[in-house]
C-alpha cells in the first residue's frame, strides 16, 4: 500500500487543564509581550474586563464587539483600537466569533495571539480565517492567522448552554468529517479526525444529561482541538463552501449552520468515496448522512434550515452562489445537486 504524504504539524502551544487560563498572564509574557488587547463579544464583555483586569498592567484595552462571520467593519473599528493603544498581542476569549476577531487582526499586524476558548468550535487551532464584506464570505490561509498559543479551560465551558454546547460541537464535527475526504488528507490527519469524532460522539450527550460535569466538558474541549487541529492541516470542499455561503450571504447562524448542514454534505459525499468515510459510519452507526442526522436529533440539534429564518425562495441564490467557481471536492458538484442537498436540508429530511 502506497504510504505517500506530506504532513505537517501545528507550531502552536497548546495548554490543556482545568483553571489554566489563569496562567493567561505569565503566556503573555512567555511570548515577550506586555501591551495585552482582550477580545470578547458583547456578551462576555464582563468575562473580557475581568480577565483585563487580572492581567493587570499588562493588559491595554477591551473590546467587545466580536460578532459572528467576522464583518470586516466590525474589524477595522477594533484596528482603530490596536493602533490607538499600540498593543503587542491580543488575548481573545470566546468562541469562534472573538477567535475570528483576533485572527483577522492579527492578519492585518502579526500581532501575537492567545486564545481562551468558551465553546467547540475549533478554529482556535486553524489558520484560516473567514471574513465577510459586502454580503460575502471569504477564507484566507496564512501562517500569521495561526494562534501561537491557545488555553482550553473546562471550567470555563461549564456555563455553555446545553444547545449551544450542541451545535458547537456538531460545527467542530464538521472539520473532522471534511478532513476524512480532503484531497490532501494524510494517515494524521485521518487518526486524528476520528478520534475527534469518538470524543464528541460519548461527550456531546453527556453534557446534554449532566451539563456541568467538568470531565465531561474537558472530553468535549479534547474533541474540539483534534476536529480543529486536523482542519488546520487539510484543506476544504464542499460542506465548507454551502456553509460560508448560507452564513455570508443570509447570515445565519454559523454553528446552526454547520450543525444541519453536516449529515447532507456528508451523505452527498459518502456516494462517491464511501471508504474515505467509512469511519463515520463506525462510529455513529448505519448510514454516513442518516448516522450523523440520527445523532444529532438524539442530542436535540435544530435540523432545518428553515427554522434559523432561511426563506425557500432564497434556496435557488443559495445554490448558484455555492457553485459558481469550481473548486475540488470527491464528488462533482453541479447546481441542480446543491439544490437538491439544500431543499433536503431547508426541510430537515432525514438523509436516505
Amino acid at each position: 500500500m502506497s504510504r505517500d504524504f506530506i504532513y505537517s504539524g501545528s507550531p502552536a502551544h497548546i495548554v490543556f487543564g482545568e483553571g489554566k487560563s489563569a496562567a493567561a498572564g505569565e503566556w503573555v509574557e512567555k511570548l515577550g509581550c506586555a501591551k495585552a488587547f482582550v477580545l470578547s463579544t458583547p456578551q462576555q464583555r464582563a468575562d473580557a474586563e475581568a480577565l483585563a483586569a487580572r492581567l493587570g498592567s499588562l493588559a491595554v484595552g477591551v473590546f467587545a464587539g466580536a460578532v459572528m462571520h467576522t464583518p470586516v467593519d466590525v474589524t477595522e473599528e477594533a484596528m482603530e483600537v490596536v493602533l490607538r493603544t499600540q498593543a503587542d498581542c491580543v488575548v481573545s476569549l470566546g468562541g469562534g466569533s472573538t477567535t475570528g476577531l483576533g485572527k483577522a487582526i492579527a492578519y492585518r499586524t502579526d500581532l501575537h495571539q492567545i486564545v481562551i476558548p468558551t465553546t467547540y468550535a475549533g478554529s482556535e487551532v486553524t489558520p484560516i480565517l473567514g471574513q465577510t464584506e459586502g454580503g460575502r464570505k471569504t477564507t484566507v490561509r496564512h501562517a500569521s492567522i495561526l494562534p501561537e498559543v491557545v488555553i482550553y479551560d473546562p471550567a470555563l465551558t461549564l456555563g455553555l448552554p446545553v444547545g449551544m454546547s450542541v451545535t458547537s460541537g456538531l460545527n467542530a464535527m464538521a472539520h473532522a468529517v471534511e478532513a476524512l475526504y480532503a484531497q490532501d488528507r494524510n494517515p494524521i490527519s485521518t487518526l486524528m479526525a476520528a478520534e475527534g469524532l469518538r470524543a464528541f460522539k460519548t461527550s456531546l450527550p453527556d453534557i446534554v444529561a449532566v451539563p456541568r460535569d467538568a470531565d465531561v466538558r474537558a472530553d468535549a474541549l479534547y474533541g474540539a482541538w483534534l476536529c480543529g487541529t486536523v482542519l488546520g492541516t487539510v484543506g476544504m470542499a464542499l460542506h465548507h463552501k454551502i456553509c460560508h455561503t448560507l452564513g455570508g450571504t443570509f447570515d445565519t447562524p454559523h454553528a446552526d449552520t454547520h450543525a444541519i448542514m453536516l449529515p447532507h454534505t456528508a451523505a452527498y459525499n459518502a456516494a462517491a468515496v464511501p471508504e474515505l468515510l467509512a469511519p463515520v459510519a463506525d462510529i455513529f452507526g448505519g448510514s454516513v448522512g442518516g448516522g450523523l442526522w440520527d445523532f444529532a436529533s438524539q442530542i436535540g440539534s435544530p435540523q432545518a434550515l428553515k427554522d434559523l429564518g432561511l426563506s425557500e425562495t432564497d434556496l435557488d441564490r443559495a445554490a448558484e452562489i455555492a457553485t459558481e467557481n469550481p473548486y475540488w471536492n470527491p464528488r462533482p458538484i453541479d447546481r441542480q445537486s446543491i439544490r437538491a442537498l439544500l431543499q433536503d436540508a431547508w426541510q430537515g429530511k432525514r438523509p436516505a
